[in-house]
């Protein structure tokens, strides 16, 4: 099997950069990695207007500085919740501050307390959005109690996402941090549907999780699931299907807040997601479609162009990688990704500049 490959460089399309002193622990990393950045805007309080996502995109460029890509540039989105207005989203997006919208169901992940109790409420501005062609990100996890939460993703696409896509076929919508194949089928059989895989759902199962002693750096929303989903997901991924794109999800917490009593969703992949999705392909035999998924379907779904600059992705002999990162007030945050890290080297290639 190839052992490299040469990518334009790569874009994450789902990242979690938090604020203050995360941030600025955090942003840089991506930013060395990425060139494109979709920054999630479910912050305290959430990022509803475009002003906020403009000051927020500030913040975010003044930590990173020139410890990133030359060509790194966060993309903004608002977080679809009452305050948010038509007029105010349709003059972001004619501004280029905002590139989509978010939505989140009301509790159903960290800091998604302002979402909605349902995305039919939103009507008026999901028309707007399709109108103009503003794109609808989408946590699609259903929060009903009753519901087995290793099946809340296929609820809520049935229940709630369905509809909306059926009557709004100009709406662009990204099925993001797809966990299930129940989720990868539903991107395939509706044509103004795409979806974003994290690295950890590509990489591990429920097993994973909880077969040898629970796991909390493997936390997160939504569930790692079943092998079954997990091998429809990388089957997805590397198929070269123009529907599927990286978006790393990466979501950093303090350990305070991941190994306590009830720990907080999400993982930290942001330093070693590139090698994770390389060791994927590679163990599928699939290296020839890894740029198409990291660096060409994102970019076609939001209307980019990919990047100019390119990397090379080499399978080396392992070497000792960082295992956290430490924020300056002290927070320790793990990293996902370690064992693959260890097996990849990333370089930028010169003649690419």
């Amino acid at each position: 099997m190839p052992t490299q490959v040469d990518l334009a460089a790569p874009d994450d399309w789902h990242v979690h950069l938090r604020d203050d002193e995360m941030l600025a622990t955090v942003a840089p990393i991506t930013a060395r990695s990425f060139r494109y950045a979709l920054v999630m805007p479910n912050l305290i309080p959430p990022i509803a207007t475009a002003a906020a996502a403009a000051r927020y995109r500030d913040r975010v460029l003044d930590v990173v500085g020139d410890q990133g890509r030359a060509d790194f540039e966060p993309i903004m989105a608002l977080y679809l919740t009452e305050q948010l207005t038509v007029d105010d989203l349709v003059a972001g997006f004619d501004d280029q501050i905002v590139h989509a919208v978010k939505y989140y169901p009301a509790g159903a992940t960290t800091n998604s307390a302002s979402g909605g109790t349902s995305l039919a409420l939103f009507r008026p501005v999901l028309e707007a959005m399709a109108a103009r062609g503003i794109p609808l990100l989408v946590h699609a996890e259903s929060t009903d109690p009753a519901i087995d939460i290793y099946d809340r993703e296929r609820a809520f696409l049935d229940t709630e996402l369905a509809a909306v896509v059926a009557d709004l076929p100009g709406l662009a919508v990204t099925v993001e941090h797809l966990s299930t194949k129940s989720g990868a089928e539903f991107v395939l059989a509706n044509d103004n549907v795409s979806g974003s895989i994290t690295p950890h759902h590509l990489a591990c199962d429920r097993s994973d999780l909880l077969a040898n002693g629970l796991r909390p750096d493997l936390y997160c929303k939504p569930i790692i699931n079943s092998a079954d989903d997990r091998r429809a997901l990388v089957a997805a991924a590397t198929s070269g299907s123009p529907d599927f794109f990286l978006g790393t999800d990466s979501a950093p917490h303090p350990g305070a807040h991941k190994y306590g009593p009830e720990a907080k969703p999400g993982i930290f992949n942001a330093p070693f997601a590139l090698s994770v999705v390389a060791e994927v392909f590679h163990q599928a035999d699939a290296l020839d479609n890894l740029e198409a998924f990291t660096s060409l379907n994102g970019c076609r779904h939001y209307g980019f162009k990919p990047s100019d600059a390119r990397i090379r992705l080499r399978r080396t002999a392992p070497e000792s990688v960082a295992t956290e990162v430490i924020t300056s007030g002290g927070a320790v945050v793990k990293i996902f990704g370690v064992a693959e890290a260890s097996l990849w080297s990333v370089t930028d290639l010169e003649e690419s500049r």
